[in-house]
């Protein structure tokens, strides 16, 4: 009886061992199952066009840019539909798959209310900076993200990791679940995070110890990659005169000259293919790894004739080199067969020319300090003296609302009062309250819809007239905005073994990306994903 009861025993042990193991087995082929990429890298291209890309084609490699087009689903025209200004408003739609009215990042900086003044839209006091004095997390970023939905997908086992010379944009692509978000101190130079995250790796621990960009700083510079009569549509005084850019350390604005520059995308690459070597990322079983890195493609603003062409072009050619050289790291670590790589761009242009008051283009300049001004004077002739404006940043205005609610007066009348002063303003398009916006359903309001986040925009939102210059005059030194409202095309790319190569020509919405990444990795769309996945 003992015997047989033991034996009774022995056999449902087994039986249990034997479902537990097979349990383990069915996990272990879910995470290893082979149509599913091992890495996921993706590369935001701040202000990247469509037509630079196609233009500068013959003078690409074609392991670079012309690999991803040639093998990838190629999209021609990404549209962002809402009226992104900076690289983190235009990450977080990509990342996020929802317009800033929903993911929480209208604008890289937010109104302070208390303070009077702008603050980063990711600021977080409770965090501590690592390397850096900055105190950011992406708290204020509302939905989860692609990286979010792989590191959930891998039960955390993934790593997921993010690199960038500019903060936000670090946070946003490693979003709220990822190991570490790596950017580069704009007042050291040293590769830093936040605290937000648990990780820092090791690695870049050493080399801000042992090769500080500090260090070497002094001995780079940035030169015509080739011959000038080699560019394509260059004036001909530009061709008598090549470049030379360097970065003393003397300078105390060097960090953020250097992260917009071609050598600052080459730092960037330096540290991504250092992530994928000593994190081993891609060569788990357990889970999908996402490298998320950021470039800069923005037009520089340091050539001393205004006219930036043959600087833009060689940036161009020269992140060809970078993209090529992050593929090919890649390919021999995890093989780009088991890699999905998405390439985008953060879906806007800065124009940064003021043209020579010679050609005669209608011009004229808005002083936001004047702007700021006139209205609190005409405020106060009608409300009583007092300050009204608490401050105006470039095109959004806001009301000083704690004095006006103090005073018994009515917030609406004051707001409907000062956007019927400033629409009489020269240069001054439209003035619209927030309230007219987002009452406002026809198709001519989606994108001002769409951009505004009403927990932290304006009360007025101004369009100025193209052709003019938006001055703020407010701050030492001062800076000088042309407008443009002319449309560039903005592209991506989305390089899979699953993915068939073709060029899409048709408009498609940026907030379709995320979904159709997390598509094809067979995980979850971010929460607040607005669009179905593209057919690929």
């Amino acid at each position: 009886m003992y015997y047989e009861r033991n034996r009774h025993n022995g056999m449902i042990g087994r039986f249990i061992s034997s479902m537990v193991m097979g349990l383990m087995t069915i996990n272990a082929v879910a995470h290893t199952d082979a149509s599913r990429p091992r890495l996921v890298v993706s590369i935001v291209i701040d202000q990247l066009r469509t037509d630079y890309l196609e233009y500068l084609r013959e003078y690409f490699g074609d392991t670079g840019f012309n690999r991803m087009v040639r093998e990838g689903l190629y999209l021609r025209d990404v549209d962002f539909k809402a009226l992104i200004g900076d690289a983190p408003t235009g990450t977080a739609v990509i990342y996020t798959g929802a317009n800033p009215a929903l993911n929480g990042i209208a604008g890289a900086e937010v109104y302070d209310h208390q303070s009077r003044r702008l603050a980063p839209a990711l600021n977080d006091a409770s965090t501590i900076g690592n390397f850096t004095n900055a105190t950011l997390s992406p708290a204020q970023l509302r939905l989860s993200t692609i990286s979010d939905e792989i590191a959930i997908d891998g039960i955390g086992l993934g790593l997921v990791y993010a690199v960038s010379a500019d903060p936000q944009q670090a946070i946003i692509m490693a979003g709220h679940a990822g190991n570490a978000a790596l950017w580069l101190d704009q007042n050291t130079g040293n590769w830093c995070s936040t605290t937000y995250y648990r990780d820092f790796p090791q690695h870049i621990s050493l080399r801000n110890h042992r090769t500080p960009l500090s260090k070497r700083l002094d001995s780079m510079s940035w030169k015509p990659v080739m011959s000038l009569d080699k560019y394509p549509a260059i004036p001909a005084q530009k061709r008598d005169y090549p470049f030379t850019y360097t970065y003393p350390t003397s300078d105390r604005n060097v960090y953020t000259r250097f992260a917009v520059s071609p050598p600052g995308n080459d730092e960037v690459t330096d540290v991504a293919i250092s992530c994928i070597d000593a994190l081993q990322l891609g060569n788990r079983s357990e889970a999908i790894d996402m490298l998320n890195v950021a470039y800069s493609l923005a037009p520089y603003t340091e050539v001393t004739d205004g006219d930036y062409r043959l600087e833009l072009q060689d940036a161009y050619i020269r992140l060809d080199q970078q993209i090529s050289r992050l593929l090919e790291a890649i390919d021999r670590k995890t093989g780009l067969r088991n890699t999905l790589v998405l390439l985008t761009s953060t879906g806007y242009y800065h124009e940064p020319t003021v043209d020579d008051p010679k050609y005669r283009i209608p011009t004229g300049e808005i002083s936001l300090k004047r702007i700021e001004s006139l209205l609190n004077s005409f405020l106060s002739a009608k409300y009583g003296n007092a300050d009204y404006v608490g401050g105006i940043y470039f095109n959004q205005i806001f009301l000083n609302n704690d004095l006006i609610d103090k005073r018994n007066i009515d917030r609406q009348a004051v707001t409907q009062d000062a956007r019927e002063f400033v629409i009489r303003m020269s240069g001054v398009a439209s003035a619209r309250t927030v309230q007219e916006i987002l009452s406002d359903t026809s198709p001519q309001a989606e994108s001002l819809r769409l951009t505004i986040d009403p927990k932290t925009s304006g009360d007025i939102l101004l369009t100025f007239t193209p052709g003019w210059k938006v001055v703020d005059d407010r701050t030492y030194p001062q800076t000088v905005t042309p407008v443009r409202a002319a449309a560039v095309l903005t592209p991506a790319v989305i390089l899979s073994p699953s993915v068939t190569p073709q060029t899409v020509s048709e408009e498609v919405d940026a907030t379709t990306i995320a979904p159709t990444v997390t598509s094809i990795l067979r995980i979850r769309s971010p929460n607040g994903a607005q669009e179905k996945p593209l057919k690929y």
